[in-house]
């Protein structure tokens, strides 16, 4: 599982997969949450402005990211 750290009370669902690496582009962010292709918490999430806050895991593509905010 990789640790992603945020600065901010939360991320959206896009901007996460973009920082982590986890997509190239945006568009592409929005293909596969739309696509049903990630999970939040375990759940199928297709709402791109999912936000996100600490200690939230999100799946994708065989990986797994924890979000962490450095301020809690």
């Amino acid at each position: 599982m990789k640790e992603v750290t945020i600065h901010s009370e939360y991320i959206t669902l896009g901007q996460l997969l973009k920082l982590a690496d986890a997509v190239s582009s945006g568009a592409e962010a929005k293909l596969v949450i739309s696509d049903g292709l990630v999970l939040v918490n375990g759940e199928v999430e297709t709402r791109r402005g999912k936000k996100l806050y600490h200690q939230d895991i999100v799946s994708f593509d065989g990986q797994e990211y924890l979000i962490i905010n450095e301020d809690s």
